[in-house]
């Protein structure tokens, strides 16, 4: 990246001796945790509802059937769910505002053409996130559950049946297990695209690695999701699409450098 005088004038003009950055580094973490803190009283509040919402897969594949309930067998493990309820709200309703702070802190930092070129990223990570997040409670969950609810059996004459009797707070951990896993992975074209930005990587060097990269891709999958292959594979293959958008975009980059480079050829 190109850095003109007036960057170079910009960037003395926010040197600060180190304790001035550590002063400004509480600064944004105290306001980050007090957004926090805000944000998981509002959810703590409403996590009864939040939970339902939660739940909506599950109450719907249960559906008339007699084990349409959820258990706790602890006399503290309702309330201690909806506490996981109220930081997992909190920490997605304060994310925009941390983020906020985060940039604020490191913004001054950076150059003029580098805070345009990392902005996106920024705005792209969250949004990034909640699809990850949708695909999970829309799509994957509900053939998760069909898949898992198949194996109930019914009583017999001479056998016990098998019957599902879901714990209030694995169900939860279930949940949030998967939609933190396919939130983060879903960041891959952030991270790679960023990487191809700064000239780390090369739409070719992903390429090459392309086949390394499947198996790579499997084993986070297997990792990162419940032992179970549909919700491996769940993961899998969004992140395989997902790798070859990263090489598309990272193409594009290579492409603008390669016209800027160009014209400050032809204007030299």
């Amino acid at each position: 990246m190109t850095r003109s005088n007036e960057d170079e004038a910009a960037m003395e003009a926010t040197k600060a001796p180190l304790l001035d950055h550590l002063i400004e580094l509480r600064k944004r973490l105290v306001w980050s945790l007090v957004a926090f803190t805000i944000a998981f009283l509002i959810c703590f509040f409403f996590a009864k509802y939040i939970y339902a919402f939660l739940t909506e897969p599950l109450a719907h594949a249960l559906q008339g059937k007699p084990n349409q309930h959820l258990i706790y067998t602890a006399l503290y493990e309702t309330f201690f769910t909806y506490v996981k309820v109220g930081m997992f709200g909190g920490l997605c309703l304060g994310f925009p505002f941390i983020a906020a702070q985060i940039w604020m802190f490191v913004a001054p930092g950076l150059y003029k053409n580098e805070q345009r070129a990392f902005l996106p990223f920024l705005i792209a990570t969250p949004i990034l996130f909640l699809i990850g997040a949708a695909f999970v409670f829309y799509i994957m969950l509900p053939f998760a559950i069909a898949f898992f609810l198949g194996y109930q059996t019914a009583s017999g004459p001479d056998s016990l049946g098998i019957q599902l009797q879901a714990k209030v707070s694995e169900y939860l951990d279930f949940v949030m297990t998967l939609i933190f896993a396919f939130g983060l992975c879903f960041q891959m074209p952030v991270l790679l695209s960023l990487l191809g930005k700064v000239g780390i990587v090369s739409s070719g060097q992903l390429k090459s690695f392309r086949r390394y990269a499947i198996v790579a891709i499997f084993a986070v999958a297997a990792v990162v999701t419940p032992p179970d292959v549909l919700s491996q594979v769940s993961l899998a293959v969004p992140l395989l699409v997902l790798y070859e958008i990263s090489i598309l975009c990272v193409k594009l980059f290579e492409r603008q450098r390669a016209a800027e480079e160009a014209a400050r050829a032809t204007a030299a």
